[in-house]
């Protein structure tokens, strides 16, 4: 009987190093739907590139809000539901590549790269929208973009991915999705879409976005730099 040599023994499954964390009840809203796509063979990557898609409707809806008077109310309560669609096919594609076996590290990049999109897609949304200032819309896309970044650094230098901070991909999708409902509750009131500092209820928005950000970057980066110099440390009895 031939055997075989270490060489040609079968690779062991990818197992994902980071996994941001997710509500045991939010991650059972998708169990049905992961067993789905196992069973007829959908990959993982078509989850995050309909992702994209959902992004960029909600992108859409935005920018559709106040081009005429009859959408701004169904477009701005459209737009936070892509947002959480978005999220949900975010968490999906992770899931079905796991339960599939389809986990690698190309799939890592193709996990991440589509979020990056969205991030930007949702917010060029909002700062077209005419219910917001570009300024303050794009800072929050520029913010989004750089806290992942700093949450990768820490699995890049060979600790581990930071999800840490108020305001993560979650928590920024949560304050879009309040300061669209906000927007619309006040159009039924004698002054729509109100200015209180100057400055719109979205663009309020953008700000607590953003000022999140910097909390949630710096969080990220000091919990890395904890690990780094925790790893420095010589080991007791050594």
């Amino acid at each position: 009987m031939t055997q075989l040599s270490p060489s040609s023994s079968p690779a062991p499954a990818y197992e994902p190093t980071s996994r941001r964390p997710i509500a045991g009840l939010f991650r059972r809203t998708a169990a049905g739907a992961v067993a789905w796509c196992v069973r007829h063979g959908v990959h993982p990557d078509t989850v995050s590139y309909l992702s994209m898609l959902a992004a960029s409707a909600a992108g859409v809806c935005f920018w559709l809000s106040d081009r005429r008077p009859w959408l701004t109310v169904p477009m701005l309560l459209l737009a936070p539901a892509f947002c959480y669609v978005r999220l949900w096919m975010n968490m999906l594609d992770g899931m079905v590549a796991i339960a599939s076996g389809k986990a690698s590290l190309r799939g890592e990049i193709l996990n991440d790269l589509p979020d990056r999109v969205s991030d930007v897609v949702i917010f060029a949304g909002v700062a077209h929208s005419r219910l917001c200032s570009p300024f303050t819309a794009y800072w929050a896309a520029i913010f989004a973009l750089l806290t992942a970044y700093v949450g990768m650094l820490g699995q890049a230098v060979g600790t581990r991915r930071e999800f840490s901070g108020v305001m993560s991909k979650p928590w920024r999708m949560v304050a879009v999705h309040v300061g669209a409902w906000l927007t619309v509750m006040t159009l039924f009131t004698s002054k729509p879409n109100p200015r209180p500092g100057g400055l719109t209820i979205l663009d309020w928005t953008c700000l607590v976005v953003i000022a999140g950000c910097v909390q949630t970057i710096w969080v990220r980066l000091a919990r890395i730099m904890r690990a780094l110099e925790a790893r420095k440390r010589p080991t007791p009895g050594r």
